[in-house]
């Protein structure tokens, strides 16, 4: 590689501050600590200030320094970014990270990203399961697969589908407990609820074409479909969940739908989500069209 122009002096720097030293640096890029020493030193004099604080034991950087690593390290990112996008036309590649949440993780995008690796196996999935919201503009995730109304942001999402909600609970709940045939009876059950923010506080229902909710209350809130599921299964209580979550503890009978001439049929949409634009890499392009072709639910 050249390190003659700004985009080498950048290189240089940015491997000093990961390396931790002149001579470590040196040795990742092939260079002697002596070359590493006047890239620097150029550096600091085309920029009229000191970057780096050099001792015999370590290396600190100024505030300017730190500035200019910050700078560096977000253009050589865009760099590669753009590089990696061009060069993607032709045999897409590298890593692709992907997050889904933990239920619908499991069930629908494992599979997915099975047959996807098969058909692009140059491509490495990276798919992290869990209900936290990744911050994808700050890289942790190239793709994120996302329930509900999305807020405002510059990202570009594509609905891949939706799925509606289900109250349900276990025949030995309803056994101690009694089932409930109307939805005001619910107050008076323990109902599992979901803790996250974007979750709704109250549950909905419809009568006589008359749309209404009720505030259940109980004591388990958990951020995770999938563990409330589980809390129902167990007889926890009575809980309202995406169906694609209790979809097989239905069919085995270990839950059972609860108050159905009562569900509003309210659908909740799924997307994926991702950093758009004409630099966005082959392979996020690729794999959120899979998701539309391929997701079912």
């Amino acid at each position: 590689m050249d390190f003659s122009g700004r985009s080498g002096e950048m290189v240089v720097f940015a491997s000093v501050a990961e390396e931790g030293s002149l001579s470590a640096a040196a040795r990742a890029l092939g260079l002697t600590p002596s070359a590493v020493s006047r890239i620097i030193a150029r550096t600091e004099q085309r920029l009229g200030t000191r970057l780096l604080l050099r001792t015999t034991r370590a290396i600190t950087f100024t505030a300017e320094g730190e500035a200019y690593l910050r700078g560096a390290r977000r253009i050589l990112a865009d760099m590669a970014e753009v590089e990696e996008a061009i060069a993607d036309q032709g045999v897409p590649k590298g890593r692709l990270r992907v997050s889904a949440a933990l239920g619908h993780g499991r069930l629908a995008i494992v599979p997915l990203v099975t047959a996807f690796s098969a058909r692009y196996p140059n491509i490495t999935v990276d798919l992290t399961l869990g209900d936290e919201v990744v911050d994808i503009l700050g890289g942790q995730a190239d793709v994120a697969v996302r329930f509900g109304h999305l807020p405002d942001s510059p990202l570009t999402a594509r609905r891949i589908g939706d799925t509606g909600q289900v109250v349900v609970a276990s025949p030995d709940y309803l056994q101690r407990h009694g089932t409930p045939q109307q939805p005001e009876e619910l107050l008076q059950h323990n109902c599992l609820r979901f803790n996250f923010r974007r979750a709704e506080p109250n549950w909905p229902f419809i009568r006589d074409d008359q749309a209404f909710s009720l505030k259940v209350c109980g004591n388990i809130e958990c951020s995770s479909g999938e563990a409330l599921a589980q809390f129902a299964r167990v007889g926890a209580g009575i809980a309202r969940i995406g169906k694609f979550s209790v979809a097989e503890d239905l069919q085995r009978g270990d839950l059972v739908p609860l108050l159905e001439a009562f569900n509003p049929g309210d659908r909740e949409p799924i997307h994926a989500v991702f950093v758009g634009g004409s630099a966005m890499p082959a392979r996020v392009r690729l794999f959120v069209d899979f998701l539309l072709e391929n997701h079912r639910m």
